[in-house]
C-alpha cells in the first residue's frame, strides 16, 4: 500500500522538493492532498500532474479560479484556512507534512495531531509558538512527530539506534547565511536583494530573511527543545559554513555522533516520508576529499542579536515565544516590502517582546489572542517609524 500524504505548502520549496521525493517513488508514496497559500497556478499544476483526492487553496478569493482549471478532474477542490484545518482529518491520509511558512501551520497540525495522523514536521514556527501544547497533544494521541528540517533531521538520525542514552547537549550547525564577514558598518545598509541571496540553501523569501538573521537558527533551537526534550544549557550553536555537517549529538561519555551529507532537502524529506526504511536515491554523494577543511565558529549575537532573542524567549516560556514569532513575521514581511530598513527589524522586535502582555500558562485561545494583538502593535510601531 502506498502511504497517502497530505502536503500542506505544496508550492513552497519544502513542498515541491517533497513532490520530487513522491515522483521518485511513486509505488511509495501518494500526494493525496496539496495545499497552497496564494499559488494556484502552480497548485493547479501540480493537481493535473499528481491528481490527488483534494486541494485547498487558502486564499478564497482564488477558489474558482482553481475550481475551473480543474473542472475535468475528479479532484476536489476547496478553498480558505479552515479548510486546510479539516482536510487533514480525512480517514485515508496516513502523513501529513507540515510545509506552510509561519503561525498558519499551527491549526492544521493541531488537527492533524488530533486526528492521529503521522506527522512530517518543516513548519519550525507550530512548536515555536506552541511547542509545550503540540508536545501534550502528541503524547496523548500517541502521535510520531518526525522532523524535516536538515538540523533536526540530522539529530534525529543521530538518536536512532541510540534507545536511552541521555544527550549531553545537542550542537545544531548554521551556514552563517549571507552576512557572516560583513561588518557593523555594513549592516546598516544591507539591502533586501542581498539578504535573499543565501550562499548555501535555496529557500522561500521569508526562511532566506529569516537565515540571514539567524533568526531561523533562534526558531530551530526553540524547536528542537520540544522534539528532543531538552534544557537551554543543551543547545549549543556553531557556524558551519559549508554547510556539511548537518548537526551533532553529544552524549555523556563525551562521544559526538554527526550526520553529514550534501546540502539538499530532499534527504531529509525522503527519510522523514519513509522512516524507519532508507530509500535508494541517485542524488548526489557527498565526497570528503572536496572539502579540504569543515570549520566551525561560534556565532556574532552582537551582530546577530535575533539568536539571543530566541534564546531568551526560550527560557522565559509561556507565550513569549509567540510573540516573538508572531512581531517577527511583520518585521520580515515589511522588510521585503522595503517599508523598513534591516536594523529595525531586530530593534523592532527587541520592543515588542519588552512591551507585550506575557502569560506563563497560555491556552491555544491565549497563542491566538497574543499573535493578532502583537501583529496590530506592531504594524503601528512600523507606522509611527515611517511618520
Amino acid at each position: 500500500m502506498r502511504k497517502k500524504i497530505a502536503i500542506l505548502g505544496s508550492t513552497g520549496s519544502i513542498g515541491t522538493q517533497t513532490l520530487d521525493v513522491v515522483s521518485e517513488h511513486p509505488d511509495r508514496f501518494e500526494a493525496y492532498v496539496l495545499t497552497a497559500c496564494n499559488n494556484a497556478s502552480l497548485l493547479i499544476k501540480q493537481a493535473r500532474e499528481f491528481m490527488p483526492d483534494s486541494v485547498v487553496i487558502a486564499n478564497e478569493k482564488k477558489y474558482e479560479e482553481v475550481k475551473e482549471a480543474l473542472s475535468d478532474l475528479p479532484v476536489k477542490v476547496y478553498a480558505g484556512s479552515q479548510a486546510i484545518a479539516q482536510v487533514v482529518e480525512s480517514d485515508a491520509i496516513d502523513m501529513v507534512l507540515t510545509a506552510m511558512v509561519g503561525y498558519s501551520g499551527l491549526l492544521p497540525t493541531i488537527k492533524a495531531i488530533q486526528a492521529g495522523k503521522s506527522i512530517a514536521l518543516a513548519n519550525k514556527e507550530t512548536l515555536v509558538v506552541a511547542g509545550e501544547l503540540i508536545r501534550d497533544l502528541a503524547l496523548k494521541h500517541k502521535t510520531p512527530i518526525i522532523p524535516v528540517d536538515s538540523e533536526h533531521s540530522a539529530i534525529f538520525q543521530c538518536l536512532t539506534g541510540e534507545m536511552d542514552n541521555a544527550i549531553e547537549k545537542i550542537i545544531l550547525t548554521a551556514s552563517g547565511g549571507p552576512f557572516r564577514t560583513y561588518s557593523k558598518e555594513q549592516f546598516q545598509h544591507i539591502t533586501k536583494e542581498e539578504a535573499l541571496k543565501h550562499p548555501r540553501w535555496n529557500m522561500g523569501a521569508k526562511v532566506t530573511i529569516d537565515s540571514a538573521t539567524m533568526m531561523n537558527k533562534g526558531f530551530e533551537v526553540i524547536e528542537a527543545r520540544w522534539l528532543f526534550d531538552l534544557h537551554p544549557e543543551q543547545i549549543e550553536v556553531v557556524v558551519h559554513p559549508q554547510s556539511i555537517v548537518h548537526s551533532m549529538v553529544q552524549f555523556e561519555d563525551g562521544t559526538v555522533k554527526a550526520q553529514l551529507g550534501v546540502p539538499d532537502m530532499r534527504l531529509p524529506i525522503r527519510y522523514a516520508l519513509s522512516y524507519p526504511e532508507r530509500l535508494k536515491c541517485n542524488a548526489g554523494r557527498l565526497s570528503i576529499n572536496d572539502y579540504a577543511s569543515l570549520t566551525f565558529e561560534r556565532p556574532d549575537t552582537e551582530r546577530f542579536p535575533h539568536l539571543t532573542f530566541a534564546f531568551e524567549a526560550l527560557r522565559q516560556g509561556g507565550n513569549m515565544p509567540c510573540i516573538m514569532n508572531a512581531a517577527n513575521e511583520v518585521l520580515v514581511a515589511s522588510f521585503l516590502k522595503g517599508e523598513i530598513a534591516y536594523p529595525c527589524m531586530a530593534r523592532l522586535l527587541r520592543r515588542s517582546m519588552e512591551e507585550e502582555t506575557f502569560i506563563s500558562n497560555p491556552t491555544y485561545d491565549d497563542y491566538v489572542a497574543t499573535d493578532n494583538q502583537v501583529r496590530r502593535h506592531v504594524q503601528d510601531l512600523i507606522s509611527q517609524q515611517n511618520k
